[in-house]
């Protein structure tokens, strides 16, 4: 029998050792799969809300801007600059505050707006409605604010009491629109935009091509910004009746008022009843803590943080077999795919789609907050919904702050549209608008020249003069558009094209004028939609489904990263400077062209601004 030679002493030794490697290398596998084993279980059981104590206090303070739905920014875009500003969703701020409402955990609210950088004066009703219907149970609201603008004020006065900081004020302007004109840039650059539009009041074109407000854009403007400015007041005089004598002559003789107050803008306030009393952080804490008892060392009391509340109430909601699916268009209407935080015309229709194909769900209400855009991208869209109405499901607009051009198209194939009374809405018109870049391409000293096989060729290039057939062509096409707008409108409004266009002609309503005129059903926000879209379904017994797009990994880590869980103050965003501000508004003023790439170049875009 022959025997196989043994290998030498080197291949033992070498053999030996890579079979010792491969042990390393297993047991290291497997010491890394358990630590992301153990990473990811820890990460889910400290993701569990921790058990609620009775009698706490629920912590409303909402970081950066309130939103329908959060943008999802590219990395790229945050890393050169972009805009980082932290979102809170309004549904979240207004399902707490309801949910605490019949909680027997939560003694009551306190309401902190220092981080709150922005919100329409329609999200601001939303969440007020239900700060009114928190306070209606018999438990307290407490606010408390270093200073207060007039939208962080607008919340701090549904509270039972309202206290400042000693060196703090509480800002009321009003409400005003002060648009860039950039025309005399254009001009010394030798840019023309050139316009075809119809409507006399359809203003989105004229800071490309004036230096000045139109008398028509003006006119409009004032009629809707002094109807939400008394809004405004009426709102803030019921929910503080001791302000209201005095809260017209706080804004009007704003001088003399802090004069009488010897300067102080904290006691000024207080003088005129806005707040109730003066108290410095610290005493703000003692105060909580004197009511609620001591709790954390960030903030003294003891209380519920609102992202906290909120995922324990999204845990604790029963699953039920029938639901109302809510679409959220907002941003601005845009052709093709588009991320969460703008509307994209093949996206959102693909939502509306899944919902209509989902037997589950019995409705649809489609949230819109958005000034328009892209023609296409919001017939695609409109076309999307009177498919699911046709097929049996009733269908529901619910208009958010801004429901105009584009955004009112969408809303015709719904079976009711809704309304918040200061919703800006209307602006039925139509437009097209073109560079002519060919004097700059001159001062460079660049020539554009060739042939073409017919007078057309070519004619849409802005390095060239329009040709006066493309013109002809685009005129007659934004004539046309006009026309259909009437018509949609007409059909879904039931009435004549003739009285639609006396309201027309690019026109903006706030949601309780466009209720006169025809333009909506009724008013109300969100809520009050959805249980109109379960009636419409018959349904006693359902939840409130959204329907999205499921974010990337990539995605969520990012919403993540910029709008974080912690509502600490240390966490809190920190608030531009004025220059900041004024440079990020021209800065997306003139962002604002680059999202225009509808196919036929023809646009259903309101230039207006949620009071």
């Amino acid at each position: 029998m022959e025997h196989k030679a043994r290998p030498g002493f080197i291949r033992r030794t070498l053999s030996g050792i890579w079979r010792a490697l491969d042990r390393i290398r297993q047991a290291s596998l497997n010491l890394i799969f358990l630590a992301v084993v153990a990473f990811l279980v820890a990460g889910w059981l400290a993701s569990r809300p921790a058990p609620l104590p009775p009698d706490s206090a629920l912590l409303i303070a909402p970081k950066g801007q309130l939103v329908e739905q959060r943008s999802v920014k590219s990395p790229m875009s945050l890393l050169q600059g972009g805009d980082g500003v932290h979102q809170v969703l309004l549904r979240d701020v207004v399902d707490a505050i309801r949910g605490a409402a019949s909680d027997s955990r939560i003694k009551a609210l306190v309401i902190e707006t220092d981080s709150l950088s922005g919100a329409g004066l329609a999200k601001l009703e939303e969440i007020a409605e239900a700060l009114d219907a928190f306070r209606k149970t018999g438990k307290k609201v407490h606010a408390w604010g270093r200073h207060f603008d007039q939208a962080q004020y607008h919340l701090a006065a549904h509270a039972d009491e309202v206290f400042l900081n000693p060196d703090g004020y509480v800002l009321l302007t009003g409400f005003g629109r002060f648009p860039t004109y950039f025309k005399g840039l254009f001009d010394q650059a030798g840019v023309k935009m050139q316009v075809f539009r119809v409507g006399t009041y359809k203003s989105f074109v004229e800071p490309y091509t004036r230096s000045d407000m139109s008398p028509e854009d003006r006119e409009a403007t004032r009629l809707y910004l002094d109807a939400a400015w008394q809004a405004y007041q009426a709102d803030i005089a019921a929910a503080r009746p001791k302000a209201a004598a005095g809260l017209a002559r706080y804004v009007a003789d704003a001088p003399a008022q802090l004069a009488a107050a010897g300067g102080d803008a904290a006691a000024m306030a207080r003088s005129a009843g806005l707040v109730d009393g003066l108290k410095t952080a610290d005493e703000w804490r003692s105060h909580l803590v004197g009511l609620f008892g001591k709790g954390d060392e960030a903030r003294g009391f003891k209380h519920v943080e609102m992202s906290t509340y909120v995922a324990r109430l999204r845990e604790e909601v029963p699953q039920r077999a029938d639901k109302i699916g809510v679409v959220v268009a907002q941003g601005a209407i845009v052709d093709g795919e588009q991320p969460p935080g703008s509307v994209g015309g093949d996206s959102v229709a693909a939502l509306i789609r899944q919902a209509r194909e989902d037997d589950a769900v019995k409705a649809v209400v489609l949230r819109v907050d958005s000034p328009g855009g892209s023609a296409t991208a919001s017939e695609v869209i409109r076309r999307e919904l009177d498919l699911t109405r046709r097929a049996g499901k009733p269908v529901l607009v619910s208009m958010g702050s801004v429901a105009a051009s584009g955004g009112y198209w969408i809303s015709m194939a719904a079976d009711e549209v809704w309304a918040s009374p200061t919703t800006l809405t209307g602006s039925i018109g139509i437009f097209a608008m073109l560079p002519d870049l060919s004097g700059p391409f001159g001062k460079l000293g660049l020539a554009v020249d060739g042939v073409g096989t017919t007078p057309l060729a070519g004619g849409v290039d802005p390095r060239r003069p329009l040709d006066p057939q493309i013109a002809s062509l685009l005129q007659q096409s934004i004539e046309h558009g006009y026309r259909r707008f009437l018509g949609v409108v007409a059909t879904a409004r039931r009435m004549s094209p003739e009285a639609v266009d006396a309201v027309a002609q690019g026109r903006v309503w706030l949601g309780r004028q466009a209720l006169e005129r025809g333009l909506v059903d009724k008013l109300g926000g969100l809520d009050a939609v959805v249980r109109a879209a379960a009636a419409r379904a018959a349904l006693a017994d359902y939840e409130v489904s959204y329907i999205e797009k499921p974010l990337s990994p990539r995605d969520q880590l990012l919403v993540r990263l910029l709008n974080g869980e912690d509502e600490s103050e240390a966490s809190a965003p920190r608030r531009p400077s004025l220059a900041e501000q004024a440079l990020a508004r021209v800065r997306g003023e003139l962002e604002a062209l680059t999202l225009w790439n509808d196919p036929g170049n023809v646009y259903l875009h309101c230039l207006c601004e949620a009071p």
